[in-house]
């Protein structure tokens, strides 16, 4: 049965925030552009409002039920609940395989037809995910559907709104935007002259080097990075036991400012704004791709070090182009992320990337115009769902 044509398709997202920002994210993202671009009416379930306000300031955490961007938000606060077929959304979306509640599931095996049930999955370069990419498996009564975004056409692709890269161009190409926005963050203007990096990272990210690296460095380097991230090192660098928001110290030849939290479109223009951006996680990870610019992924942390192989399969198919192995990028991103055996000094990768920075430039760029290709997520989810009724 087809996707109703007499009134807005209707799509529920089930949210559990593991990683802070990125969960949530990802899925307000989709979420908004299910609602702007594809008019589907939208509600988005989390179990964490206050890790979404960060990224959403309307946001209100002591509200049950609130409207933001047209998107319906519900604060999930458990597993309870009943609920009835009149509930239940067209299509039912599950990220990162997350247990939506049982009385909502009941309630889909009721419904006359039954709804899309999407169980959207994790970002990974790994071969498998092109056989596994659409896989069903049925569950109580129903199938469930198994969505993977990824690199390839055989895959969901990746989060990409309809006016990016209009809107990315169009703010590169305005010298005088890109510097009123840097210095609300407090930003110079000899900074503006200087190499902008934006930093993102887990806690585990080796930045006391990297800070030494550039501290030592000829190159000014002006480095933006969040409250509360990388706390340790940028307490040590500043020699402010809180390191606040707009706190900021210059030693060396390298500036350090705190930046706050800011909305995802904001982020997005940061990433647009700087010539090299550590990112983390996998919302940040797709933001950075579409931004064309030089990039290092911190990855999420995994057991027995699982990380490390989706770190590698997208380096297999990122750090390299019409040359070959980009050396210098493979080296850093391993190193950062721990996963190098040999890994040389952050006072020799660093020096060594930055000398191979037209040619990573070029490759983001490339890489950027060769995932366009793929189609963008959303649109690629909604195809699906019409194809499975």
């Amino acid at each position: 049965m087809p996707l109703p044509t007499d009134r807005a398709a209707s799509l529920a997202i089930f949210c559990k925030v593991v990683d802070n920002y990125g969960d949530i994210g990802i899925c307000w993202r989709l979420a908004r552009q299910l609602r702007s671009e594809h008019g589907v009416a939208v509600t988005l379930w989390v179990d964490d409002l206050a890790s979404f306000q960060r990224i959403c300031p309307e946001i209100d955490v002591a509200v049950e039920s609130q409207q933001a961007a047209g998107v319906t938000v519900r604060h999930w606060r458990g597993q309870d609940g009943v609920f009835a077929p009149a509930d239940i959304a067209d299509i039912v979306i599950e990220f990162f395989a997350c247990d939506i509640p049982p009385g909502y599931i009941a309630a889909m095996a009721q419904c006359t037809s039954h709804p899309v049930w999407l169980n959207l999955e994790g970002l990974t370069a790994e071969e498998w995910v092109e056989g596994c990419h659409a896989l069903t498996s049925p569950r109580h009564g129903m199938i469930k559907h198994f969505f993977f975004p990824g690199f390839t056409h055989k895959s969901g692709g990746l989060l990409r709104e309809a006016a990016l890269e209009e809107k990315r161009l169009a703010f590169q190409a305005d010298a005088a935007a890109m510097a009123a926005f840097l210095r609300q963050f407090g930003v110079t203007a000899a900074e503006l002259s200087a190499l902008k990096v934006s930093l993102f990272c887990y806690p585990s990210a080796p930045v006391a080097e990297l800070f030494a690296a550039w501290r030592q460095g000829n190159e000014p380097v002006v480095c933006l990075v969040p409250e509360g991230v990388a706390f340790d090192a940028v307490q040590a660098f500043i020699g402010d036991d809180a390191a606040p928001a707009g706190a900021a110290r210059t030693r060396g030849a390298l500036t350090v400012r705190v930046l706050p939290f800011v909305s995802q479109d904001d982020y997005d223009r940061l990433l647009w704004a700087c010539d090299v951006n550590f990112v983390r996680g996998e919302d940040s990870f797709v933001r950075a791709q579409w931004a064309g610019k030089p990039f290092l992924w911190h990855i999420y942390l995994q057991d027995e070090n699982l990380h490390h192989v989706k770190l590698r399969a997208f380096l297999q198919r990122y750090a390299v182009d019409g040359q070959g192995a980009i050396a210098s990028l493979a080296q850093a991103a391993l190193a950062w992320n721990g996963a190098g055996t040999d890994a040389l000094p952050w006072t020799a990768l660093w020096p060594a990337l930055r000398a191979d920075m037209p040619r990573i430039s070029a490759r983001a760029q490339d890489w950027q115009r060769q995932m366009q290709e793929n189609g963008d997520l959303a649109s690629n989810l909604l195809a699906f769902a019409g194809a499975t009724r």
